[in-house]
């Protein structure tokens, strides 16, 4: 018996149910069966001119097709159309491959050991410190910004900016410090360890600014008694690079591995100091730390710009709303019509105004609602 397999797994066990069968079938009843696939666009423009032909089909004019917005990202690339700025800032910009702090790159700034004194004056005297922050765009920063722009003091447009700071932004330190320790301690080779962080579902915390890290690493390597934890984190970066280029030792796991290494041979610690300091999240605090003296100068700078309230423009936020509702009164029922949950009713209760919880798709938290 032939047993011919066609699409999505469909097989034909006889003659009847094989492709050529088919075709031959379809053909026989009058359909217009190409010789082949090729052919199909062929067999449709012969098929349409006879019936314009015979007059069964009036052509008429093509529409204009519909303007299609130009993509934003592409025009702007292109340099064909630009964005007003909602923020301003005179002290760094993170924008390229190396961090710049007053227009000077940081490898220039470490490699010419400007110290304190240097980097206060490159920084118009008060502004230096925020040579340990970013930049404007992540979200402690932004936070102090829109806090210092609507007027606030300063203690409190530091802690707006502090209080973003967890899991998402800054947690990285004592996690990758404390990953990493679980994989040299147990055992794993780096193989191991990036399947076994695979199969628990969890990241390892490894994207970032390769520049700040590559002078990080060279200090830690030329300088500190002894670096496992850093070679064994160079290791597994070979092999997430292999997976994703981008996927580098980031300066939150750089720090962390660094720090692990540096508390565990110091000589200053005992084994079970230094692996307290990392448990109870001391890498985080030095985190804290470094942001707060460039939240003060994002705050400062601001000030020093007399910039004035901040507010989003609304063509970046995209605006998630239920279908237009329209609420029906029936009877001693309201009925949401037009919205997902699509026949719910609540009852109104006597004849005045009643106010509805917020059960079901469409309804607005606190909204009231006249009976009628």
């Amino acid at each position: 018996m032939q047993v011919q397999f066609g699409h999505a797994g469909a097989c034909a066990n006889s003659g009847q149910e094989t492709a050529s069968a088919k075709n031959a079938a379809l053909a026989a009843a009058g359909a217009h069966v190409p010789a082949s696939f090729d052919q199909l666009g062929e067999t449709i423009r012969c098929v349409y001119e006879d019936l314009v032909g015979r007059g069964v089909i009036v052509p008429k004019e093509e529409p204009a097709p519909p303007t299609v917005p130009m993509d934003y990202s592409w025009a702007r690339e292109l340099g064909l159309i630009r964005k007003p700025s909602s923020f301003m800032t005179s002290i760094c910009d993170e924008r390229g491959q190396e961090l710049l702090y007053a227009g000077v790159p940081i490898t220039e700034i470490i490699n010419r050991d400007f110290g304190i004194g240097g980097v206060l004056s490159l920084c118009c005297g008060f502004n230096g410190a925020c040579l340990t922050d970013h930049g404007p765009a992540v979200s402690g920063a932004h936070n102090t910004i829109v806090c210092a722009r609507a007027g606030k003091d300063l203690v409190s447009c530091l802690t707006s900016g502090l209080l973003t700071i967890g899991d998402r932004f800054g947690g990285a330190l004592d996690g990758a410090a404390k990953q990493f320790s679980h994989g040299v301690d147990t055992g794993l080779i780096p193989m191991e360890f990036v399947n076994e962080m695979r199969k628990r579902g969890e990241l390892i915390m490894g994207i970032g600014h390769r520049v700040k890290v590559e002078i990080l690493k060279k200090f830690a390597l030329e300088n500190f008694p002894a670096s496992p934890m850093l070679h064994y984190a160079l290791e597994v970066e070979k092999i997430t690079t292999s997976k994703k280029p981008n996927l580098i030792l980031n300066v939150d796991g750089m720090i962390g591995v660094a720090m692990v290494d540096l508390l565990r041979h110091c000589g200053c610690f005992t084994r079970e100091e230094a692996d307290e300091f990392i448990e109870i999240g001391a890498l985080n605090g030095m985190f804290v730390l470094g942001r707060s003296m460039g939240f003060i100068g994002h705050y400062l700078d601001q000030r020093r710009l007399k910039q004035g309230l901040y507010r989003h423009p609304w063509d970046d936020i995209s605006y998630v709303m239920p279908e237009q509702s329209q609420w029906a009164p029936c009877g001693k029922f309201w009925y949401a019509q037009g919205c997902a949950d699509r026949g719910a009713r609540w009852p109104v209760a006597g004849s005045g105004a009643h106010s509805l919880s917020s059960r079901g798709a469409g309804l607005i938290p606190g909204a009231r609602w006249t009976a009628q």
